[in-house]
């Protein structure tokens, strides 16, 4: 029996957490499993940031759960940044929750990064705070936060679609 693993994403002031997300949909509010065209970011601001880890709720007799990997399937059209703390080396560890904004907290929050757009070949998201952590007990338990956020240029356009790609090891 398979493992189950989804993305949950934390939202709001006291930490709502929702264990299995639609979508990483971003936007100009701080919810889960938003509509887009209903937020738009406005050019020359940002998303408001997303708060997503990898949720183990069930090991289904493997042996654990480690090396996530996370990146975007094409990069954002131009005058736009996909920012996030995904790494594969010079792991800033695990981040303590902060309620979403659209503010520029890169630096407070380490999501300097730019999100790859290959399959890294490292785990970047962190177990733990390391990249070499497992999930090996106390399910359900929950991997590092992945922090995400779009900042855009005043000259940045409405409408580009990318899909995120989440995966792990499964070890029997």
């Amino acid at each position: 029996m398979a493992a189950t693993v989804t993305v949950s994403e934390s939202n709001g002031s006291g930490e709502t957490v929702t264990a299995s997300i639609t979508n990483s949909n971003m936007g100009s509010t701080d919810a889960v499993n938003l509509v887009a065209s209903n937020f738009p970011i406005t050019a020359g601001g940002n998303s408001y940031e997303k708060w997503q880890r990898f949720r183990v709720s069930d090991l289904g007799g493997s042996y654990c759960i480690k090396n996530l990997r996370v990146w975007a399937s094409a990069a954002l059209a131009a005058y736009s940044t996909h920012k996030t703390n995904a790494r594969e080396s010079a792991y800033d560890g695990a981040q303590t929750y902060g309620t979403p904004s659209a503010s520029d907290r890169s630096a407070t929050y380490d999501y300097t990064q730019t999100m790859p757009i290959v399959q890294p070949t490292l785990p970047n998201l962190g177990i733990g705070g390391s990249l070499a952590g497992e999930i090996t007990t106390a399910v359900p338990t929950f991997s590092d936060y992945l922090l995400q956020q779009i900042q855009t240029t005043a000259s940045a356009v409405v409408g580009k679609t990318i899909t995120m790609n989440y995966q792990y090891d499964e070890i029997a």
